[in-house]
């Protein structure tokens, strides 16, 4: 049975500095407990403008303007050595402003939960015409927006959540039900600002992939997010969900969660479903997470640093049948955090790392690049995390030298082959493993390198069910160029088959 192949993927980013201000976890906690506080009397000043954040080396990493290699020939930190002139666009996505995103917002919301005001739906109408994945029957679901006294008073008399743009009100995502805290304002806000990025992220994708959209016919989606009502707040179905804005109309689907790791959880599945021949081609998406914008926001203020923490984050990933080009994700090759594995950093990366490379009779050092969790250390160190990539890399290593594949003088030459600089934002589930996907497969198909391990890590004791650490990591390799043969009978085969039975038949009926 033929392995399933990964043969593209999507990458975007949202610049949303007032969702910063009023919508990250780290700045509401901070207006309950400390209102007056003068981290958030100066917040606006320590945010970065569109231009600022466009111009950020990590952020044209993520949509595939610069690369990994570009990150390790500039000295950290990025955060003060802008690439000027920089573009929106990338090879992988783009990097969307946050009043084209609010009008993707409305766009995508089926229950009329979302209220712009007139001056500005009149505003954003022109820009997302003249955007090239957003057609005008999307645009013309914005309508022509509402009274911005009307806005008020939903906010006022009903608790909706508010929507800014450039420090002025906007609009407002109104509760979709009376009394259900799953149906609130602020958890529809937060899904729908998960389901536009992950609408844009597989728009994106259908674009690169130069796919017919009618062809995907399963979608899995790996957010940290969950839709559902007070009789199954987790019930889902972002997928589907996101699949009806993409245009995905041949497609059903389900919602994947795991934390962290649930993007490389979700590959695996849809890499089985394909190889299991259930469907042709399998589309994994994630939107981003309003929640951890300026998670560390506090942190970067102290030590005069601007908010980096200021960009939602989106990614598609399509898994397909074998065509004997793009590069093979290996189902024998998975490593896994069972319930037993335990959870120091020696088992850990047992599981994970060597484990499934056992199985294949290799060695560390036969994985070209590994991709961990490719956290911006501009965004990790200063909130006193470290270097998150660059950990995980010294972990392998000395696992390495444990095993004696590694000698401990070449610690450091490890991590610089093998390992990457982390450009991803801090928004749980993207820097994940995937951040790498898009590079890996270009990478192996110019022969740069043969096999890169994708590895997925989550802290399951978030949501207070367990203690237990999880992990799933899975190999993806060059294609050897040999499709599974099809033991079936061809259409000539059957018609051949027809008309000599027709002529046996005929010549029976004349010898009688």
């Amino acid at each position: 049975m033929s392995n399933a192949v990964i043969k593209c993927a999507s990458y975007i980013l949202v610049h949303a500095p007032d969702m910063v201000i009023h919508n990250g976890s780290t700045q509401t906690t901070e207006k309950l407990l400390n209102p007056n506080s003068e981290y958030l009397k100066n917040i606006r000043s320590s945010l970065r403008s569109y231009e600022e954040a466009i111009n950020y080396l990590p952020n044209q990493v993520y949509i595939g303007n610069k690369t990994p290699e570009d990150l390790k020939l500039t000295p950290q930190p990025w955060v003060d050595k802008p690439v000027l002139n920089s573009s929106r666009y990338g090879k992988f996505g783009e990097i969307m402003p946050e009043d084209e995103f609010i009008g993707l917002m409305k766009i995508v919301d089926v229950f009329d939960l979302v209220k712009l005001s007139k001056e500005f739906t009149s505003s954003i109408k022109e820009k997302l015409l003249n955007h090239d994945l957003i057609n005008n029957e999307l645009v013309s679901r914005l309508k022509d927006g509402e009274d911005l006294g009307d806005v008020e008073k939903l906010i006022n008399e009903q608790d909706a959540e508010p929507l800014y743009f450039d420090n002025n009100l906007v609009g407002c995502v109104k509760r979709a039900h009376d009394i259900d805290p799953n149906l609130s304002a602020h958890v529809i806000f937060e899904n729908l600002v998960s389901k536009a990025s992950g609408v844009l992220a597989a728009l994106h994708l259908i674009k690169r992939a130069n796919i017919d959209p009618n062809e995907i016919e399963y979608v899995i989606e790996c957010s940290e997010e969950a839709c559902g009502d007070m009789n199954q707040r987790g019930g889902g179905n972002f997928a589907k969900a996101i699949a009806e804005f993409a245009g995905l109309i041949n497609a059903t689907g389900s919602d994947v969660r795991g934390f962290c790791a649930a993007p490389t959880h979700a590959i695996i599945s849809a890499a089985s479903l394909v190889k299991a021949k259930t469907f042709k081609n399998v589309l994994v998406v994630s939107g981003g997470s309003t929640a951890k914008l300026g998670m560390n926001g506090k942190d970067h203020v102290k030590k005069g640093l601007p908010i980096l923490e200021d960009v939602i984050g989106g990614f598609a990933v399509l898994v397909s049948e074998n065509d004997g080009i793009s590069p093979i994700i290996r189902n024998d090759l998975v490593g896994r955090h069972t319930v037993g594995t335990g959870s120091s950093p020696q088992a850990v990366i047992t599981s994970l790392v060597t484990a499934p490379l056992d199985r294949g009779n290799l060695k560390i050092t036969d994985i070209d690049k590994y991709s961990v969790e490719m956290q911006n250390p501009d965004i990790t160190k200063p909130a006193g995390a470290g270097d998150v990539p660059n950990a995980n890399y010294k972990m392998i290593a000395a696992l390495g030298v444990k095993r004696g594949e590694l000698d401990r003088t070449q610690i450091n030459e490890f991590i610089d082959k093998h390992g990457m600089e982390g450009w991803a934002p801090t928004q749980g589930h993207i820097p994940s493993g995937v951040p790498y996907v898009g590079f890996a497969i270009d990478d192996i198909m110019s022969g740069n390198v043969n096999k890169v391990m994708i590895v997925g890590k989550g802290s399951l004791f978030l949501g207070r069910m367990t203690n237990l650490f999880d992990g799933v990591s899975v190999v993806i390799e060059k294609n050897d160029g040999k499709k599974e043969e099809n033991k079936g009978i061809s259409e000539e085969q059957i018609r051949n088959f027809v008309a000599e039975a027709m002529r046996d038949f005929a010549a029976h009926l004349l010898e009688e």
